[in-house]
């Protein structure tokens, strides 16, 4: 999985180098963004990471952000920093799922440790559980072709590339090509880690 980043969204341009600062001086990466509207049109839900993200910001407030991601169903974790906030608003951003409200100007451990939590439950929520790690690897299997299903099946046994192709009538170079897009498809960056998929499903 990729390292994740701290995506950075004020339009204070001093508060977003402060907190940029910070986090880089942890180890961790960062990318700012001056608006909500600029970050959603970069946004990834594939990258790993959290939002600090201020409430009050022209066209896009931080709150409005937060509603459009959990419309489309992002499940980015979210801190909040705000220099403007109440008991009611921060009782609602993390109602919504927020990891914390911070405010401004904020304890730099504080707003570290609100991260590293938002990092925690990041990479918690992208760690599929084994049935449900098994569930998507029956799909994926399932979208396999017949011959890709074949070489799995030969290449699960622990039969080399060559027998493969010999008990297949194709060619090494035939059973090398469908081995690694199988691979691709179902995840997986070796037969050994698919075996050990396959062990962990079958002791759960």
């Amino acid at each position: 999985m990729a390292e994740p980043t701290v995506f950075i969204i004020d339009d204070d341009e001093a508060c977003r180098d402060s907190v940029r600062e910070l986090v880089s001086s942890v180890g961790l990466a960062a990318e700012t963004y001056s608006s909500a509207i600029d970050f959603l049109t970069d946004f990834d839900a594939a990258r790993p990471g959290c939002l600090v993200l201020d409430v009050r910001m022209a066209r896009m407030s931080g709150l409005a952000l937060q509603e459009r991601l959990l419309a489309i169903g992002a499940r980015i974790p979210i801190v909040f920093i705000s220099g403007h906030g109440d008991i009611s608003m921060a009782v609602k951003t993390v109602k919504d799922g927020a990891v914390d409200f911070v405010q401004k100007p904020y304890r730099e451990q504080q707003l570290l440790d609100a991260i590293n939590e938002a990092l925690r439950r990041d990479a918690s929520m992208r760690e599929p559980s084994t049935p449900e790690r098994g569930r998507l690897l029956d799909k994926q299997i399932a979208a396999l072709t017949t011959r890709e299903r074949e070489v799995m099946r030969l290449a699960l046994k622990g039969l080399p590339s060559k027998v493969i192709a010999k008990d297949l009538d194709i060619s090494y170079r035939t059973v090398e090509q469908h081995r690694s897009r199988l691979l691709e498809k179902l995840g997986v960056s070796s037969i050994t880690e698919l075996m050990r998929l396959q062990s962990e499903r079958a002791d759960d």
